[in-house]
């Protein structure tokens, strides 16, 4: 696929050929800052993706790969500073990133400036592969469209009234766009809209209005909320007592720590990425397993996701024969490939992967120490229509 020296090279000049032959991908991700147990979940998932994919050799047709790790901070000037060195000084040959949709924003004209392909995992703003995409960008996280879709399949229906709350970012804003348009699609609205700033702890205020908006309501009330990191808005806001004013708190699948709150919800319904029991197929076997003998736990949200670039990584390389980008974009566009999820598909149009969701209904098991999102249905590719947005 590189440049291979000619016989009776000096020595010196075939060890920089052979450490030049490496296959260099960056990992550009929040190491460090709010995130940080996404962001080691998406590494432990990249690196245990490229194992598998490549059979254990962490080789693609005889050369090695190296995984450089840089750590934004969750920081937007960071990744955007850091995407320009790997592609620049350290002359990777595509990276994998970041963990914030903000982070991810900012990274975006990088990959076109440089000419290099940026596989998103798992930011999810649908700005990513919308608004702000270009033709460098591929994304194997779902994006915000496809959590609303799901999401509203599982929730919407007739006299059901949904008010949302989500962080004031991209990440929420998008979030709330999308399951708004997904609703309205359904059959259903929103009420009302609440955005708050990323690190709210106390969500009196927001709730207060949200109860006054739906109180006086026929039917069904949802509260939808949209959240990433800390905060716990969902068990603040059911210490409130919103069944008072007939409101039921939803929202999606989350990581098993986050998803310990889930346990005060039983019963409650939504839409999940993935969740470790509910995928059936052989990559997913082998990830429960590896995952459960090396770190002691099942693997989790954003290991499915981390390992799922990690095999689109070493599938589009094989694909395209080289790690020329033009070559990569042919061999992505359109590309399948098998995950934890089963099949994923890059579509040509905007580079979003096409994948599976997961509607659950949250069982509570006394011996777990989660909320067990229960499969009412998988959500297939077929079932999900994911608007284009970069048009």
């Amino acid at each position: 696929m590189k440049r291979i020296l000619c016989a009776g090279t000096v020595s010196i000049l075939a060890l920089a050929s052979a450490a030049a032959a490496d296959i260099k991908i960056a990992h550009v991700y929040g190491k460090t800052g709010p995130f940080e147990a996404y962001a080691k979940q998406s590494h432990d998932g990249l690196m245990l993706g490229l194992e598998y994919a490549t059979g254990g050799t962490m080789e693609i047709d005889g050369e090695k790969i190296v995984v450089i790790e840089k750590d934004t901070q969750l920081k937007p000037e960071n990744g955007k500073a850091l995407l320009e060195e790997a592609y620049g000084d350290d002359e990777v040959d595509l990276a994998v990133g970041p963990v914030s949709s903000g982070v991810a924003l900012a990274m975006l004209p990088v990959a076109e400036e440089y000419e290099k392909v940026l596989i998103v995992e798992p930011a999810v703003a649908d700005s990513i592969t919308g608004a702000n995409w270009n033709r460098y960008i591929f994304r194997t996280g779902r994006n915000s469209s496809q959590d609303a879709v799901s999401n509203a399949i599982a929730l919407a229906g007739e006299n059901v009234h949904i008010a949302t709350l989500a962080q004031d970012y991209a990440f929420g804003r998008d979030g709330i766009a999308a399951f708004k348009e997904a609703l309205e699609g359904a059959g259903s609205g929103i009420v009302h809209e609440e955005y708050v700033p990323t690190d709210t702890t106390d969500f009196t205020a927001a709730a207060e209005r949200i109860f006054n908006a739906m109180k006086d309501l026929d039917g069904e009330k949802r509260l939808f909320i949209i959240w990433a990191g800390g905060g716990n808005p969902m068990g603040k806001i059911q210490a409130m007592d919103p069944s008072r004013f007939g409101i039921e708190i939803a929202t999606g699948g989350n990581i098993l720590a986050a998803m310990a709150a889930y346990k005060d919800f039983p019963g409650m319904q939504g839409a999940t990425y993935y969740y470790y029991e509910i995928p059936q197929n052989p990559v997913n076997d082998w990830l429960v397993k590896t995952h459960q003998d090396r770190f002691g736990t099942p693997p989790d949200f954003f290991t499915a996701g981390g390992m799922a670039a990690g095999i689109a990584v070493v599938e589009a390389i094989k694909k395209a024969g080289s790690t020329d980008t033009e070559a990569l974009i042919s061999a992505m566009e359109g590309m399948e490939w098998e995950t934890p999820k089963g099949k994923m598909m890059f579509r040509p149009e905007d580079h979003q992967a096409m994948q599976s969701m997961y509607h659950f209904k949250i069982k509570v098991d006394p011996n777990v120490d989660w909320a067990i999102p229960e499969l009412v249905r998988e959500l297939t590719i077929d079932d999900l229509p994911i608007p284009i947005r970069n048009n």
